[in-house]
């Protein structure tokens, strides 16, 4: 961000106070604008991901996916001490695991094959606003949001704030943020289940009528439609940052969540080692789905330590401790080390590593029995470990020299990020940001 002094220009309220008031008012006159003028960052990315254990087909599958993003972030300064911040995002992807949430089209079902139904793709879009004020020394922010996504199952309603103090000189800095996400279902069942649902017919419904049940002729699965599509989000968050030195700055922090409702994915498929397999063609018919309890509470606490080493070199790390009550504890640690190349060129090689444990409800392929009260087959919920090497370059101009009308290019962005779990996933992301500044 560019500052500079800005004047402001007092009024004349007389010529017999202008010699006394010349004294205080020169404390006033010049005064740093939080956001020297309108800012536009331009973000967009594209990742894909594969695996063999989707939970829409109960831990067994294809995990392919693909999903590209655009998202225009606009900083607006409202005078010296006020910023208008618009977010508006959009996502597009498509899904070989959740294609299968129906199998049974024109091809051959099976879970390691994509469909065409409706839910292999989806659009999620997002809008935010925020908005903060700075305090005339600059040592307190606030800030308040609001934000609202969509997608074709789901709803959500965000909104939140946070506190900033700096002090000891601005060498210490402490915040304080809340934020809640009222969500809402639009359930989703696999194909196979729905007519077990309300108002269904069962087993005389045409999918079964018209295709050949092999295995368990017996099919019936236990299934009863969730009432609450609901799911409520709070959160809050603490923050302390130091400078401990002119070439070093640590920070720590804690996050809480509390999340209550439908915390169960209503499309996710569950076999159980007790019951007979029943199949149609290759794809097996759901025993159930998911049931997860109806609230969680998640604690993590992190710490940054940055070294400032030379003009050229930096060295910023990343450790963070998490655990909730459904039984997962995991860690991760993390390291980047942005190399200056020039004034306006920098690399920024990372690596991230993290591990975790199972969450007490997680039970691969057909080892869940049909007496338990949860269960879930979806990996992320699984014990693992995975590895994340990052490469990125940046290019900066503070004069803008490049121009497209109105706006300077100040800064471009390249990131890829190469990850890997030591189950069958993996995933790949290439991100590019652009930032303008308004002249």
């Amino acid at each position: 961000m560019r500052l500079k002094k800005f004047v402001i220009i007092l009024a004349l309220f007389g010529f017999l106070k202008l010699s006394a008031q010349t004294s205080q008012d020169s404390t006033n006159v010049y005064k740093k604008r939080v956001l020297e003028t309108t800012e536009i960052d331009f973000l967009s990315s594209y990742y894909t991901q594969d695996g063999d254990n989707a939970a829409v087909s109960g831990g067994t599958g294809t995990e392919e996916l693909t999903d590209v993003t655009a998202t225009f972030v606009v900083s607006i300064p409202l005078n010296e001490d006020d910023i208008l911040t618009i977010d508006a995002g959009v996502s597009a992807y498509t899904s070989a695991s959740s294609s299968n949430i129906n199998p049974f089209d024109d091809g051959s079902a099976s879970p390691f094959q994509a469909s065409s139904g409706a839910s292999s793709g989806d659009v999620w879009s997002n809008l935010t606003a925020s908005y903060s004020h700075s305090s005339d020394d600059r040592n307190d922010i606030w800030s308040a949001k609001l934000s609202v996504s969509t997608e074709y199952d789901y709803f959500s309603l965000g909104f939140g704030g946070s506190y900033t103090k700096l002090f000891n000189e601005k060498n210490t800095e402490f915040s304080i943020s809340a934020n809640v996400y009222l969500d809402t279902w639009n359930a989703i069942y696999p194909i196979e289940l729905r007519p077990f649902g309300e108002n269904g017919n069962g087993i005389n419904n045409s999918l079964f009528t018209q295709n050949t049940i092999i295995g368990n002729q017996n099919y019936s699965p236990l299934f009863t439609e969730f009432k609450d599509e609901s799911r409520n989000s709070y959160s809050v968050g603490f923050g302390l940052s130091q400078i401990l030195h002119k070439n070093v700055q640590g920070s720590l922090s804690v996050d809480l969540v509390k999340q209550d409702g439908l915390l169960s994915t209503p499309f996710q498929r569950v076999y159980f080692s007790d019951i007979a397999d029943s199949f149609i063609e290759d794809f097996q018919l759901a025993d159930a789905i998911e049931q997860l309890p109806d609230s969680r509470f998640k604690v993590a606490i992190g710490g940054r330590l940055n070294w400032y080493l030379s003009e050229s070199f930096t060295v910023r790390t990343f450790y963070r401790y998490y655990f909730d009550d459904w039984g997962i504890n995991s860690h991760t640690a993390s390291i980047e080390i942005p190399f200056k190349l020039s004034d306006k060129f920098t690399l920024y090689p990372s690596y991230r590593f993290y591990n975790q444990t199972a969450a007490d409800y997680f039970y691969p392929y057909e080892t869940a029995l049909s007496s338990y009260e949860f269960y879930t087959s979806d990996y992320d919920l699984s014990k693992y470990s995975s590895n994340q090497f990052g490469f990125g370059i940046s290019y900066t101009d503070i004069f803008t020299k490049a121009h497209i009308w109105k706006f300077g290019l100040k800064s471009v962005d390249l990131k890829y990020y190469k990850y890997d779990r030591n189950t069958t996933f993996s995933s790949s992301i290439i991100t590019a940001g652009l930032k303008f500044i308004m002249d």
